[in-house]
């Protein structure tokens, strides 16, 4: 399917949760995406979100057949992303998803099978890597600007999401956790910044066996957790660097730089890849830490904040699903690929049976990095 600059995407959605209010606010931002229609397993929450937002509200099966629509965005939870968005494939429609594409390898090649036969794209979130501040320091790596890359560190670590989640329960099971919730935005920076991972090796454990909610209707219910709640990790890839992930949802405080980058002439501090801004700071062989002038990027300009207050955070989710569309529309390749998506699977996936089984794992997907999205390929994107 091919199509000119002017013509317009329609896209749905399914899965009408909090994560959807986000991109129903966002993908206005962007050129040649339009949602037209939303679905949920609970139609009222469906029509909900359709008044809110002056939308249609349909059925999950009356959204797949929808011929005004040309991709959908899978919002559900995990344990549903591979057969919602295999259902969206057999439909022949492009599909989008929220992380992670799916919770094993097997179910990631059957999608890529059945994509290739229909014809049509996956891509899948996080889209973060291709915020400002990432790509500026994408730029930095690939200009040399602190030599090579020997390795680094990553962490992701708080006291976890049952304090101010009404609904927690699916972080604390399988396809939850920190490292599926959370680490896709540090692996993707990582392949972005470094390409694909040839093995990992991992411990993990869990503080507690049971979390109390913290807010909304069911405040003071015990949930029950069933997968690991920290994980340590080394990843070494493909190019011979060697970072360690800390992720975790049993601590209180910390002091560590979301993740950091040490070359062989210098270090580079990143902002946590869970958002698309932030500041970065680089350090010389002479040990000096310094800001780095952010350059002039559509994605790293703050256009959120608190209610009343000054702009502080750039969010531009739905800027994935907008250039795959674009791609589609050009007839390239997307940057939050499948292939792309799937070896972050394996790599989060190999990390857990590492800490599982006490041994390294070994990658037997791969994936090539992401071309970089510089300024006016971004501006581009955006209306």
């Amino acid at each position: 399917m091919s199509r000119t600059s002017e013509e317009i995407f329609g896209v749905g959605i399914i899965g009408c949760g909090n994560i959807s209010t986000t991109y129903l606010d966002l993908i206005p931002l962007f050129r040649g995406i339009e949602v037209r229609a939303v679905a949920d397993i609970v139609p009222e929450a469906a029509k909900v979100r359709a008044r809110e937002y002056g939308l249609e509200a349909q059925s999950i099966e009356d959204i797949l057949e929808n011929p005004r629509l040309d991709v959908i965005i899978n919002l559900t939870i995990p344990e549903a992303h591979y057969s919602v968005t295999k259902s969206i494939i057999s439909a022949s429609k492009h599909a989008y998803s929220e992380k992670p594409l799916v919770l094993s390898i097997k179910e990631g090649l059957d999608l890529k099978a059945l994509a290739e036969q229909k014809g049509v794209q996956v891509g899948c979130a996080p889209d973060t890597f291709l915020g400002g501040a990432h790509q500026q320091a994408r730029h930095m790596v690939d200009g040399g600007e602190v030599g090579k890359i020997t390795s680094g560190t990553c962490h992701v670590m708080s006291a976890g999401m049952e304090s101010w989640h009404p609904n927690p329960d699916f972080f604390f099971r399988p396809g939850g956790g920190p490292i599926l919730d959370l680490g896709p935005y540090y692996v993707s920076n990582l392949i972005n910044l470094l390409g694909p991972v040839v093995r990992v090796t991992a411990f993990a454990n869990a503080a507690k066996n049971e979390r109390t909610i913290g807010s909304g209707p069911r405040a003071g219910e015990k949930v029950p957790v069933s997968t690991p709640t920290t994980i340590h990790a080394v990843l070494e890839f493909e190019g011979g660097a060697l970072i360690t992930l800390g992720a975790s949802w049993d601590v209180v405080a910390h002091g560590h730089n979301p993740m950091e980058l040490y070359g062989d002439k210098g270090t580079i501090f990143l902002p946590d890849p869970n958002f698309f801004g932030g500041e970065l700071f680089v350090a010389d062989s002479t040990s000096m830490k310094k800001p780095v002038a952010p350059w002039d990027h559509p994605l790293g300009v703050a256009n959120q904040g608190e209610e009343g207050t000054k702009l502080t955070q750039a969010n531009y989710r739905a800027a994935g699903l907008a250039e795959m569309m674009s791609a589609v529309g050009q007839g390239g390749k997307p940057r939050c690929s499948l292939e792309m998506a799937l070896h972050s699977v394996e790599v989060l996936t190999g990390i857990l049976k590492s800490a599982e089984t006490g041994s390294a794992v070994l990658m037997k997907t791969s994936c090539a990095r992401p071309e970089a999205l510089g300024p006016q390929a971004a501006r581009a994107l955006l209306r």
